[in-house]
């Protein structure tokens, strides 16, 4: 009976909090370790308010109304001297002009269904692979030098498909100007348009930037996945790298049926701590990408103090799932240390589910992965850049977690 009284006055803490974002009660958590006495604690009290912050004052909520979205399959192809299936699929979002173009290749000797990796590409789903049946978006790059070989394979060092599919994965992609451009056109392309109430032109001050549509993107493109039988469904991991690793950092946060989440050197708004102003800052961010998150951000540049939490709170909002968190040596724009520490600080919230967080306390040597627990991380030697050294670790993250 006690048990139930004190989940329910708890619950009732929780809604107040979401009904009321601008006058949240609970404690700031700054930039320190989410320790919590218990599950229940966590998941009726204090993950609610972390996510509505969030949701409202970082990267912005998804509009209420949702356009109607349907897929249809283009083509099916043979890939990688016949080891792969490749197949090509429309996502056609009602109100946009465009479709958003899925990449997916499967493994052509599996005889179950398969995890997979799913993410947002740079440059269009063309260059990240030089078959030449690969459907170049209207939207990408040099998409009018259609013959142009550099208009294919780009960016193949960035998708590694043999290692992916040698080790019995999946990888699905879409390209992110497919979803949103990746600049600021004032919201008028993309996909924020089809969402807009009659007589509006620009997202609410509260509302999603280009981060939170890709996301959105992803999401979308993990409802076909689950229509896919030769995927494995409750086995999707999420990845991105760079702007895009904060974008699979909040898809997880948002839709637990991603099954594990990969940020590759996402820096400022992604794994790293912004209080410590390393690097890129909420401040440069802000006006340099003005695009990626909502207006509501502005209100931390040159005032991270501010921040009701940090980006370990995002980290904590993915618990229990696995995350694997990844820097460059060569990256200190990116903040390595402040990726690092964010991993460290959610760590508690998976210790009450039973997982094992992050399993060091300082800063492991470069090229000395860290992944025995469900919080993982690695620094690499090297640059700003998504390698086949990364994608190693992440596949064996992966086996550790979902098999194969």
């Amino acid at each position: 009976m006690k048990r139930t009284i004190a989940m329910l006055l708890m619950l009732g803490c929780a809604m107040m909090a979401l009904a009321q974002p601008t006058t949240i009660k609970v404690k700031k958590y700054g930039a320190k370790p989410l320790c919590f006495s218990s599950v229940e604690e966590w998941e009726m009290v204090h993950r609610p308010v972390i996510y509505n912050f969030f949701e409202r004052e970082v990267y912005g909520r998804v509009p209420m109304y949702q356009p109607a979205v349907t897929y249809e399959l283009l083509r099916t192809d043979s890939a990688l001297n016949g080891k792969a299936v490749c197949k090509q699929v429309a996502m056609n979002v009602a109100g946009m002009k465009t479709p958003v173009l899925i990449l997916l290749y499967l493994p052509a000797d599996a005889k179950t269904p398969v995890p997979a990796f799913l993410g947002v590409n740079f440059m269009g789903n063309h260059q990240i692979t030089n078959d030449e049946f690969v459907i170049v978006s209207p939207n990408a790059p040099l998409a009018k030098q259609l013959k142009s070989k550099r208009a294919r394979g780009t960016s193949t060092s960035r998708w590694p498909l043999d290692m992916i599919i040698d080790a019995g994965y999946a990888v699905a992609t879409i390209y992110r100007g497919d979803v949103d451009p990746d600049y600021d056109d004032g919201f008028q392309n993309g996909i924020h348009p089809s969402f807009y109430r009659q007589g509006q032109t620009a997202p609410a001050v509260d509302e999603w930037g280009a981060i939170g549509a890709w996301a959105w993107g992803l999401s979308r493109t993990m409802d076909y996945l689950e229509t896919e039988s030769a995927i494995d469904s409750k086995h999707v991991a999420v990845i991105g790298h760079s702007r895009l690793g904060k974008t699979a950092l909040w898809a997880a946060a948002q839709d637990t049926r991603f099954a594990m989440a990969i940020s590759n050197n996402s820096g400022c708004g992604g794994a790293a701590l912004s209080i410590r102003k390393h690097g890129e800052t909420v401040a440069k961010i802000n006006k340099t990408f003005p695009h990626w998150f909502c207006d509501n951000y502005n209100k931390y540049s040159n005032n991270e103090e501010a921040l009701f939490v940090d980006q370990q709170g995002l980290i904590a909002l993915i618990a229990p799932r696995p995350v694997y968190v990844a820097s460059a040596t060569l990256d200190d724009w990116a903040d390595p240390e402040g990726e690092f520490l964010s991993a460290l600080y959610a760590s508690p919230v998976y210790e009450l589910y039973g997982k094992k967080g992050l399993e060091a306390k300082k800063m492991p040597a470069p090229d000395s992965p860290i992944h025995g627990g469900s919080v993982a991380y690695h620094v690499r030697t090297g640059k700003h850049d998504i390698t086949s050294y990364d994608w190693e670790q992440y596949i064996k993250f992966a086996k550790y977690h979902f098999g194969r």
